[in-house]
């Protein structure tokens, strides 16, 4: 199969993780998986151990909670299957450290950056990339000003992922609908 990009949204729980991780097991044997959480506390790190156990053992795996598409340029390796998880904890780690109070458009230069070196990565490389993201504008609004800024910035890049991506794909209670 040739090179394409697969975004895959969904809301929490929706199971893009899942999902996502068998695109890539049948899409190529050489995953390069892209973390980009961070363990900011007990929880967290819970759920990190817990993706990190689904995956397959021989899955390489980079850690880059920022500047993504760079350690990827670096760190792609032999890969042909590049699978992101997630935009959405990105989003957060290039968001939330923004002094306050945190405006639009500085929300979403720091945004646009790293999806800017993400599509500038991918047209280098000759791997298949799958993103996972949150859809995050079918909820409520959020009932203050970051957490509204966050949920446009992140739409936003969705929005540009999407009008890139070969295949969308939404996913509702693990079943995906094929958007594009």
């Amino acid at each position: 199969m040739g090179k394409r990009l697969t975004l895959v949204l969904g809301g929490a729980r929706s199971g893009k993780s899942a999902y996502a991780q068998k695109l890539a097991a049948e899409r190529g044997e050489r995953v390069l998986y892209v973390a980009t959480a961070e363990a900011g506390d007990g929880e967290m790190a819970d759920r990190i151990a817990a993706h990190r156990a689904e995956r397959p053992a021989h899955w390489k795996t980079l850690e880059a909670p920022r500047q993504v598409g760079g350690a990827i340029r670096l760190n792609h390796g032999e890969a042909n299957v590049i699978l992101i998880d997630c935009l959405t904890l990105l989003a957060s780690n290039a968001i939330v450290p923004l002094p306050e109070p945190v405006t639009m458009q500085a929300a979403e230069a720091a945004l646009n950056a790293e999806v800017d070196g993400l599509l500038a990565a991918y047209v280098e490389s000759r791997a298949e990339w799958i993103i996972i993201s949150n859809e995050v504008g079918l909820g409520l609004v959020p009932p203050y000003p970051l957490g509204r800024v966050y949920r446009d910035a992140l739409g936003r890049a969705n929005q540009r992922l999407a009008a890139e991506a070969g295949e969308v794909l939404f996913m509702v209670a693990g079943l995906p609908m094929k958007l594009k």
